[in-house]
């Protein structure tokens, strides 16, 4: 009994998966748009780039028809996958936290990054004295050969 009721499960999500590729329609068309637009854009260019990659690598018929495929089906499922309930619903809580987000002002964010890169070079520095300090210690050990 139970084996039957998971098979209908399994059998409603396949084919509300099928009939969410080929709908037409925007699902929640004026919550997430940045956030989706962007995602969909990212989307279409990773397609563009496999269309083109495949292109070159091809030869003869192949390589009009398959990049054109990979360009059609991938501009039209990232189309659809933005607009797919559950990760459309997910896109829209992320720009919904990003809108939250206390963003630092100009001057502190150069503040900020000039701090990081300071901190990044003195390491650097520090890092390369310990390493001359170690490497000249092996050596004159005999642990570590000098080079020629």
């Amino acid at each position: 009994m139970r084996q039957s009721a998971m098979s209908k499960q399994k059998a409603m999500s396949a084919s509300s998966i099928v009939g969410e590729i080929f709908q037409v329609g925007l699902y929640k068309p004026t919550q997430g748009r940045i956030t989706r637009q962007t995602t969909c854009g990212v989307f279409w260019a990773v397609f563009a780039l496999a269309s083109w990659t495949s292109y070159e690598s091809l030869s003869g018929n192949l390589q009009i028809i398959v990049p054109s495929m990979i360009f059609i089906a991938g501009f039209w499922t990232a189309y659809r996958a933005v607009n797919y309930a559950r990760f459309a619903d997910f896109l829209i809580a992320v720009e919904a936290e990003m809108n939250k987000v206390s963003w630092p002002s100009r001057g502190e964010l150069i503040r900020s990054s000039i701090v990081v890169i300071f901190v990044i070079f003195s390491l650097a520095i520090i890092l390369f004295g310990f390493d001359l300090f170690w490497r000249g210690l092996f050596q004159f050990c005999g642990i570590l050969l000098k080079p020629r």
